[in-house]
């Protein structure tokens, strides 16, 4: 089945996760999106061979295939006139220019709003930046750890108020990977208006914006109040006024999540089912005041209990619970999860007669799981963009000859 972006065609000046991640987005849902990659490096995440603690082995690159599924490749020089000139015949083409080239190098190439609109005046235009387009750091370049992680509160608002230190990033690309729904998202908005009205607008998303986002409630706490939001204490896993919030150490050093912010409501029947059903009579426990003023005994105790089984044996307990709760998983159980997979969470993708799976992007058209294609080789489809752009093999000889193409 087609996607709800088949027929729209964006073209893609960018490199790194942020901006690209977009595009794999919009490519999810069915856009086709050429990518413009330099002649001779390529997009510079093609070269990493190690994430963490993963040494990337073999052909798929995590990081290409989670930012680039989907795409076409060309290998195109844009400094030299036959590059620019066959990036303004694709342009012409093109529902999206998408990019995440500073200012100056957007001016310096000539791809800027201006140099797009002049030969496509209907042309969206979108930029992903880590700072926003205005202001002092307008100019700055940065990546999801500065703008999005540092910059945005995550990080303070995340480390523990006694660690000498701060939390990175749970994952690569992590805020780069919001980022870039963001992206697709505020792309949709637009071409729905221009479907709407005609009007083509320019689009910026930065990663300190997207993260500010993120963090809203707290900073709008801030706000409010002046203060700034902290994090509790290493070790304080439970929420100081309510023990059914927070995570809970199981006997084979795994945790449990539990959220229930109505906890007077469930802390009966959870008491329970995790076979300490007196702690529910108990008059400390009694009503919503009391159960907030002896927070602290009821979480000891929830401790002592839940500490002497193993996670799988709470998640069996717990299984049909109405209260709110997860198990704490690592990456590679979220690989395995059924409830991810069951809702698309994670899709196969078929090249050359061979599978593997990736993580697709969150969103169900029609609760149909998405059809996703493998990321594109370097310059796999130069010459056959250039063929279906009228040209023939006398100008693919040319750009080659020029190095305008690869």
């Amino acid at each position: 089945m087609p996607g709800p972006m088949s027929g729209v065609r964006v073209l893609e000046v960018a490199q790194w996760t942020f901006v690209p991640a977009a595009g794999a987005v919009l490519a999810d849902w069915g856009a086709d999106v050429v990518k413009v990659e330099h002649p001779r490096t390529g997009d510079s995440q093609r070269g990493l061979r190690r994430l963490g603690n993963i040494a990337i082995e073999g052909a798929r690159n995590p990081v290409m295939e989670h930012a680039n599924r989907g795409k076409r490749s060309i290998a195109l020089d844009i400094s030299k006139p036959g590059g620019r000139e066959l990036l303004m015949d694709i342009a012409r083409t093109s529902d999206v220019f998408l990019t995440n080239f500073l200012p100056n190098a957007r001016k310096k190439l000539k791809i800027d709003v201006d140099d797009l609109r002049a030969v496509n005046p209907q042309i969206i235009y979108a930029r992903g930046s880590a700072y926003g387009p205005q202001g002092p750091d307008g100019g700055k370049g940065g990546y999801d750890m500065t703008g999005f992680w540092s910059r945005a509160a995550g990080a303070a608002s995340t480390t523990p108020s006694d660690m000498d230190g701060v939390v990175a990033q749970p994952g690569p690309a992590y805020g780069d990977s919001i980022g870039g729904m963001t992206i697709a998202g505020g792309i949709a908005a637009a071409l729905f208006e221009r479907e709407r009205t005609g009007q083509a607008r320019t689009v910026d998303i930065s990663l300190l914006g997207v993260g500010v986002w993120a963090m809203g409630v707290a900073v709008n706490a801030a706000l409010v109040s002046g203060q700034p939001w902290v994090a509790n204490p290493s070790g304080a896993n439970v929420a100081p006024h309510n023990p059914l919030t927070g995570f809970y150490r199981t006997s084979d050093h795994r945790f449990l999540g539990l959220s229930m912010l109505q906890a007077f409501r469930y802390f009966a029947e959870f008491c329970t089912r995790i076979g300490i059903p007196d702690l529910a009579t108990d008059e400390r426990f009694a009503s919503h005041e009391s159960l907030v003023e002896n927070a602290a005994a009821a979480t000891d105790a929830l401790r002592q209990v839940i500490a002497s089984q193993p996670l799988d044996h709470w998640r069996t307990v717990l299984a049909d619970f109405d209260g709110q709760w997860a198990p704490v998983l690592n990456t590679a159980e979220v690989a395995a999860d059924p409830q991810v997979r069951a809702n698309g969470g994670i899709v196969s993708v078929a090249q050359d007669g061979e599978h593997y799976e990736l993580v697709a992007s969150p969103v169900l058209f029609d609760e149909a799981h998405l059809s996703l294609r493998p990321a594109p080789e370097f310059a796999e489809h130069t010459e056959t963009l250039i063929l279906e752009l009228g040209g023939d093999w006398d100008r693919i000889a040319a750009l080659k000859e020029s190095g305008a193409i690869g």
